[in-house]
């Protein structure tokens, strides 16, 4: 399409995750736009990132420093366990600020089709961090999708045998949804997730 280091920007910019071609192109025009200090400013936060930021060596949450400010934080509930498939998932419970335990970064989730089994991810991690036998809960906070419940079902299997409480999230309806546009299984797993009136 283009000539060179354009189509290159642009090439690279497309193999973002969710930034298809024309997003691509119309952020590559965008960059060819803007102030060469912003560009730079970007460039340096780019490599600084790749420089300073790994993940925790006991949750595998993003961080800066060996330990994420999470699992440092002496306030947090250390019985308690959720297990993410995500970094970006820790973000999301952290927005709610309903949970005060600790978190498990597995790093995906099962997915024969795409060549992800166990293995592949972090359980072997999260099975050694109970040996120490302070965790009592584990919460599973995989997606609501095919990979997520066959993860969730996965460590289930794993974890039952264990004697820990194993939890999953509640699913079911959005608030402020309507009924009659909720799918067949979000209705259902409404129906058995219902809980007492308060």
């Amino acid at each position: 399409m283009y000539e060179g280091v354009v189509q290159d920007l642009i090439d690279e910019l497309g193999r973002l995750p969710g930034v298809g071609p024309k997003s691509a192109q119309r952020i590559a025009f965008h960059l060819l736009q803007a102030d060469p200090a912003d560009v730079r400013r970007l460039a340096d936060v780019l490599i600084e990132v790749k420089a300073k930021v790994k993940f925790c060596s006991i949750c595998f949450n993003v961080s800066e420093e060996e330990t994420c400010r999470i699992c440092r934080d002496p306030r947090r509930d250390p019985s308690v366990l959720c297990v993410v498939e995500e970094y970006k998932d820790v973000v999301a419970i952290e927005r709610t600020r309903e949970f005060r335990g600790r978190y498990h970064v597995l790093g995906g989730a099962i997915s024969p089709i795409d060549g992800i089994g166990p293995d592949q991810l972090r359980i072997r991690e999260l099975m050694s961090r109970l040996s120490d036998a302070t965790i009592a809960e584990i919460i599973l906070a995989t997606d609501p999708n095919l990979e997520g419940e066959a993860t969730a079902t996965y460590l289930t299997r794993q974890l039952s045998p264990l004697g820990l409480r194993v939890t999953r999230l509640a699913s079911g309806l959005p608030v402020g949804g309507d009924l009659e546009y909720a799918d067949e299984v979000t209705l259902g797993r409404a129906f058995a997730g219902r809980r007492a009136a308060e």
